[in-house]
């Protein structure tokens, strides 16, 4: 049975969760970021639309788009409140796709239905206080322990980890050498003896979306619960998971930007100075052909790494772009509505205040800008002295 979705089930996804979006999330988005939850029944909505499993398998249970497909759907996620496309996010990404790549049968079978589903939510524990964008340098360590292994580490800023039912784990198992980088990647249930959460982070933006530190001490796990079953799959499962999470994250930036080129553009044709609208006034005109420059040559480019990404052509080099420009992108077109909106875009409430502070903190996970640019520039160099 083949896992791809077809052209029109897809078009009828992504009218469905276009509606969802703009219909139902966006009218609450002042609920959601006062409240700094997402609604149950919003909640609900998505396992029931399947938004949990999208980029999962359907033989275990999910939607089955590929990365051409999950960008389309993310560039309609980003248009609203990005808490409602975290609620499920890391089950479709960054852990759920180290199970999809790189999960034994068994792990496999036991898992990612209920993550598909929603029953479970999959959190991504890799950042430490001291390894953020790059995994070579966690401390969290697994040691041995006859057909178990003992987890014991500090994780912080992990998405989802208050409400998470399982952890999957990056840990060092031996200092890196020649063989590999020493890093295996463990499935914890979050009520396993040891696992703390911590307090709800408070942030600057993206209320409702929630992240904190989490504890492991000497937590006992059985030799099943190594992804792969192979102690030195965890950077490679580390290094694939993100790439592919950052042409989505990429993708994200531009639904978001284009969220904000559209509340710039309906203000500027309605609001007046001296009696004539803003919009009439060739700076403000300018500022918005600036934001659909922008937000038209990152949508191109989001498809085209996404493209590449499916054909196995730029699995590397392509994400880390599109992620650079595209998030770095949204943050001129947020500071731009702001400046479009003059005073009420400081005000809270409106919609480009919020997506001024949410969009921040798209330049920082999952790779800063500046590991991007280090990942593209080294990438580029060593590529040429291969070839010469």
């Amino acid at each position: 049975m083949s896992d791809a979705v077809g052209a029109e089930e897809f078009a009828q996804i992504l009218a469905e969760t276009r509606r969802f979006v703009r219909s139902v999330v966006l009218p609450r988005e002042a609920e959601i970021a006062d409240g700094d939850r997402v609604p149950d029944d919003l909640r609900d909505q998505a396992k029931a639309m399947g938004l949990f499993g999208y980029a999962v398998p359907p033989r275990w249970g999910g939607l089955g788009l590929d990365l051409a497909q999950d960008v389309e759907l993310a560039m309609e996620l980003g248009y609203t409140s990005l808490a409602v496309r975290s609620m499920f996010g890391t089950n479709n990404g960054i852990a759920g796709q180290v199970l999809v790549g790189y999960g034994t049968d068994e792990q496999k079978a036991r898992w990612l239905g209920p993550i598909a589903s929603g029953e479970v939510v999959a959190s991504f524990a890799l950042t430490e206080p001291g390894a953020g964008s790059n995994p070579a340098g966690l401390r969290t360590a697994a040691v041995r322990d006859g057909d178990h292994w003992r987890i014991s580490g500090q994780k912080r800023f992990i998405t989802n980890a208050p409400v998470a039912g399982l952890f999957v784990v990056f840990a060092r198992t031996r200092p890196a050498d020649d063989d590999g980088a020493g890093i295996a990647v463990f499935l914890v249930p979050a009520d396993a003896d040891g696992v703390e959460v911590g307090a709800k982070d408070a942030k600057m933006g993206q209320e409702g979306a929630w992240t904190a530190d989490v504890s492991f001490t000497e937590v006992r796990v059985p030799d099943a619960a190594v992804i792969g079953g192979d102690g030195d799959v965890g950077y490679r499962a580390a290094m694939t998971s993100l790439a592919r999470g950052r042409i989505h994250i990429a993708a994200l930036a531009v639904g978001t930007a284009q969220r904000a080129l559209d509340e710039s553009v309906a203000y500027a044709a309605t609001a007046t100075q001296g009696g004539t609208p803003i919009g009439d006034f060739q700076l403000v005109q300018a500022m918005i052909a600036d934001q659909q420059t922008g937000v038209m040559a990152g949508r191109a480019l989001v498809r085209d790494a996404a493209r590449m990404w499916v054909s196995g052509e730029d699995r590397r080099i392509a994400p880390s772009a599109a992620k650079l420009f595209c998030t770095e992108m949204v943050g001129t077109v947020a500071d731009l509505a702001v400046q479009i909106h003059g005073g009420s875009g400081y005000i809270r409430g409106v919609p480009v205040e919020r997506i001024y502070r949410d969009v921040r903190l798209l330049r920082l996970y999952e790779g800063t800008s500046e590991i991007q640019r280090l990942i593209v520039g080294g990438g580029l160099v060593r590529a040429a002295r291969r070839s010469g």
